[in-house]
């Protein structure tokens, strides 16, 4: 029978889906297993399909077919370190925190990111015991990235590596849990937390937040090799912005570098990294990549400034002066998180780093998907996952042309090529 063929602006006009929709994605190229693949990429109810049993079993074609016209689709991009974006900060404009929340969860989809980790840096008690509760998990949509739970940067952390944190709300751990508990009022929508393992009692608090299922991260630390394994050991699996505010690495003790290539550990571990140019030195990209390459997690660490122009911003209860692409505290000669966007980080680390197109995307995918505990179901294109992915354009430097999260279109940059749909006809159906 006839069917119906039609091109529609980008993304805009492809039907809209249900649970049984099936849609078959047509010259396009994947990236899947660590390599690129010439494939067709199905979809049907949210989840990524595997076709077989759809021909054979089901014996069903393809309710929709959308042409590509060559562009290449990777998984959707995780943000697992953003402490806000486009003029707002989740830890001090806690009067618009779910119309910030809102607005980065739209805004980051420009950048090919689906999953994000709102971040609190170091602040008073009152704030956490007022924001935590209200950042919870949210599927994404048309309405903006998933919500993964919270990452709270502090305030258990070093006062010698304190970098952006204000000195005064820091604070130590020697009661343990009980300490935790008062200063966060909740741990419930707590994804992840950044410690210093040699304060006085985190090893236990390490040690009890990751059997919660808590990501534990070492950083803003001045812990040595042997404090990081003890970490690492007690169930710590990540390292929040190696080289930045750490101890530099020394060949006597290389401090939480070292745990790049411990053997001391009951397992690897990730680390992130702030792929801007400025807070990394592309020397320092490629020792790192080549020392763990299945370790490094690409994260933004952006601030409110992410998507304005220069001037003064904040972070936390911070003001911060951006000028360029670089963020600094005010009156300090401190690095305060960046501007960066995530699909920026991608390009960075090719260039910088001089890593394949495909070793950059896990790095931004896979990889933290991995760190989240959430590698079943986000960060990769295998069969029954999350149907969240993106379509790039790789002729030339990386742009994100079109981001879906479960299966829908959700963004489109205003250059993209027109995708192009083919639908069966009522009489097919």
């Amino acid at each position: 029978m006839p069917s119906i063929t039609s091109t529609t602006p980008p993304c805009g006009n492809l039907p809209t889906h249900t649970d049984t929709t099936i849609y078959q994605f047509i010259n396009c190229r994947l990236v899947r297993r660590g390599r690129i693949v010439k494939d067709d990429f199905w979809v049907r109810g949210g989840k990524i399909l595997n076709p077989e049993p759809v021909f054979y079993v089901e014996k069903l074609q393809a309710d929709v077919k959308v042409d590509c016209h060559d562009a290449l689709i990777c998984p959707g991009f995780l943000d697992i370190q953003i402490n806000g974006g486009y003029g707002y900060d989740f830890s001090s404009d806690i009067d618009k925190l779910e119309e910030g929340l809102a607005a980065v969860a739209k805004g980051v989809l420009a950048t090919g990111v689906t999953s994000f980790l709102p971040t609190l840096v170091t602040s008073p008690k009152s704030v956490y015991h007022q924001v935590i509760p209200r950042i919870k998990k949210t599927p994404g949509g048309p309405g903006g990235a998933s919500i993964l739970g919270v990452h709270v940067e502090g305030p258990f952390i070093s006062p010698a590596k304190k970098g952006a944190h204000p000195l005064q709300y820091l604070e130590g751990v020697e009661e343990g849990m009980s300490k935790v508990l008062d200063v966060y009022g909740s741990i419930d929508n707590i994804a992840k937390i950044t410690i210093a393992p040699e304060l006085p009692g985190a090893q236990e608090v390490i040690r009890h937040l990751s059997s919660r299922g808590i990501v534990v991260s070492v950083g803003h630390s001045s812990s040595n090799l042997e404090e990081g394994e003890a970490a690492a050991n007690n169930g710590a699996t990540f390292i929040t912005h190696l080289f930045n505010a750490m101890l530099p690495f020394h060949h006597r003790d290389p401090g939480l570098v070292g745990l790049l290539t411990s053997r001391l550990i009951s397992h690897p571990v990730h680390y992130g990294i702030i792929s801007d140019g400025i807070h990394t030195h592309p020397a320092a990209l490629r020792i790192a990549h080549r020392a763990h390459p299945q370790g490094i997690v690409l994260v933004t660490d952006a601030m409110a400034a992410m998507g304005l122009g220069d001037g003064v911003h904040q972070i936390g209860q911070m003001k911060v002066l951006v000028e360029g692409r670089k963020a600094r505290l005010v009156d300090f000669d401190t690095l305060a998180g960046s501007v960066v966007t995530m699909d920026d980080c991608v390009r960075h680390f090719i260039n910088g780093a001089g890593v394949s197109l495909v070793e950059a995307i896990d790095a931004a995918t896979l990889h933290p998907a991995r760190v989240m505990g959430i590698d079943h179901l986000k960060g990769t294109l295998e069969y029954g996952t999350d149907a969240d992915f993106v379509l790039v354009l790789d002729k030339g430097p990386l742009k994100v042309l079109n981001t879906f999260i479960a299966g829908e279109c959700v963004y489109s940059a205003s250059d993209a090529p027109n995708l192009t749909f083919t639908q069966k006809s009522p009489s097919d159906i």
